[in-house]
């Protein structure tokens, strides 16, 4: 899964994007390739259970991200930036909060700023839905059938709410729906995490917690596939160069446990509909993603094709069953560790070891 950091110029994306991944990048003028780099996602459940195992290897579930150019309407007219947006499964849209005088700020408010941004998503689509209608007018002529009807008819209703400026994320679409539109990469159908750059304050802390309120960005939170998150980019800058000890002793000193890039990470998770199960052993012990609402044999699948084909059953245990009994062997006497069928839907933080009879 991939997730786009976008936003406007001098809002520090491309900063979130270096610390965020350990990726450093050369900036260039006007450059409109997109840079990937990958980042692991916190998970204390993981390292709990490496504690347990002290296995030779420990594999955190990850993130893919794309830092691209700023975005607006003139880069949105360019096929290749366009397209690279539309790869992307998820936005992450930086929106600056700081004031600094050296860094020129051609943005307004941060909610004015989400607002624009977001209005170009929903010109880009609308673009998108009256091509696609013109081609479908064209294919109906030379044959009229009952699948060309109904994709008509789903892009007159995008139009429709396009028209009204509101992006198609908050559109009721079905599942249907859904899969008629998964080719067209339609931008403001995409989850969008706004991740707000706030000033370094003295109560850190509090200022990280109501940013959202205090700029106008606290309806989307818990939204329809929309959620916040706020960060100093500064302090991150910092605790990126940073070890674990210092980092933790210098997080402390802002009355904070974790860095707001774990927050932006685990959100960025959420938002994408993934969820984790573990595998645990002398060996490795490791988090491998899965989209919410998966089957045990496809979860099977996410570690082996080979495993999904040759299925037998899953032993399953959630991870924090697994740390109280001590051992699988001491959770199988007490009944906790259990076996499920190919149909059992894997729950976030299921330990699972798959019998298969390849």
């Amino acid at each position: 899964m991939r997730c786009g950091i976008i936003g406007l110029p001098q809002v520090g994306k491309t900063s979130l994007f270096t610390i965020l991944t350990r990726t450093h990048v050369e900036a260039k003028g006007g450059q409109r390739e997109a840079h990937l780099g990958i980042a692991k996602v916190p998970d204390d459940r993981l390292e709990r259970l490496t504690a347990l195992y002290k296995p030779k290897k420990q594999i955190h579930a990850t993130v893919e991200y794309a830092d691209v150019a700023a975005i607006g309407q003139e880069a949105l007219k360019e096929s290749a930036y366009a397209e690279g947006l539309r790869k992307v499964d998820a936005f992450c849209h930086v929106l600056r909060a700081f004031e600094d005088d050296a860094i020129p700020h051609v943005g307004k408010s941060p909610q004015q700023d989400a607002d624009k941004v977001e209005f170009d998503l929903i010109v880009d689509d609308l673009g998108t839905a009256e091509r696609r209608l013109e081609r479908l007018e064209k294919d109906l002529k030379k044959m009229k059938t009952s699948e060309l009807e109904r994709e008509k008819e789903l892009f007159l209703r995008l139009k429709a709410h396009l028209e009204t400026e509101k992006p198609l994320r908050v559109m009721e679409l079905s599942a249907d729906d859904r899969k008629r539109l998964r080719g067209f990469g339609l931008l403001s159908l995409k989850p969008i995490l706004y991740v707000l750059n706030i000033a370094e304050a003295e109560d850190l802390g509090k200022a990280l917690a109501e940013a959202p309120e205090k700029y106008g960005l606290s309806a989307f939170e818990g939204g329809k596939s929309t959620g916040v998150a706020a960060i100093c980019g500064k302090v991150e800058a910092d605790l990126a160069e940073m070890s674990d000890e210092d980092a933790a002793e210098f997080l402390s000193g802002y009355g904070l446990t974790e860095s707001g890039l774990v927050r932006v990470i685990r959100k960025t998770y959420e938002l994408l509909g993934l969820m984790s199960f573990f595998t645990v052993g002398e060996d490795e012990c490791r988090a491998w993603t899965v989209p919410i609402g998966v089957r045990a044999v496809e979860a099977a699948g996410a570690i082996h094709t080979d495993l999904e084909k040759h299925f037998i059953r899953a032993e399953t245990i959630h991870w924090d069953e697994l740390l109280a009994a001590g051992s699988e062997a001491a959770a199988r006497g007490k009944g906790t560790l259990r076996l499920e069928g190919k149909e059992y839907i894997v729950k976030d933080g299921d330990v699972l070891n798959i019998r298969h009879s390849g």
